[in-house]
């Protein structure tokens, strides 16, 4: 029997979060190159003139040595609205805060998974944590009132709608041969 997704609240604030550096000197110019390298291998055959309509927050980037994830996650755009799918596989809605700030939406998780094992002769506590934030910035014609996120088996899916403005300024061009 399938279970049935739960909504995961959007809240809007008024001032996005600005991450804490960590001790590691080096982590400014390790998130830049690893941002180089994300979008080279981006590709430019999906965004041809550029970063795409969502683009990538170099916040997001974890820095090494802290435990932090980065989860997968899919940007696509259909006609009405632009969906954003992470995978978070062994979290639930209660580990993931969505939410949006001077147009930018942030999607932030922690993990914490704790094992203790007492057998006869030996004793075994394994602690696993980490954390994760990844943000976008909105590209415009999102109607911010009516974004949504469902969470359903590991799976975070966010709907951000068009206004209906700018669902009517997409026009279809005839390309013609040339004879």
């Amino acid at each position: 029997m399938a279970e049935r997704g739960s909504k995961v609240p959007v809240t809007p604030e008024r001032k996005a979060a600005v991450p804490a550096r960590g001790a590691y000197p080096l982590a400014p110019l390790h998130q830049e190159i690893n941002r180089l390298f994300d979008d080279f291998s981006r590709g430019f055959s999906m965004f041809p003139f550029g970063l795409g309509a969502l683009d990538w927050e170099p916040s997001s980037r974890a820095e090494p040595g802290n435990g932090a994830l980065t989860p997968s996650v899919d940007v696509a755009e259909t006609d009405k609205a632009f969906e954003i799918t992470a995978e978070l596989p062994g979290m639930t809605e209660d580990n993931i805060d969505v939410s949006l700030a001077d147009g930018v939406l942030t999607l932030k998780g922690e993990k914490r998974e704790e094992k203790e094992q007492k057998e006869k002769g030996y004793y075994l506590s394994e602690r696993r944590y980490g954390a994760f934030q990844r943000s976008f910035r909105l590209p415009e014609g999102v109607d911010e009132n009516k974004i949504d996120a469902n969470f359903e088996k590991g799976v975070l899916k966010i709907t951000l709608p068009k206004t209906p403005e700018a669902v009517k300024q997409a026009k279809k061009i005839a390309v013609k041969a040339k004879k």
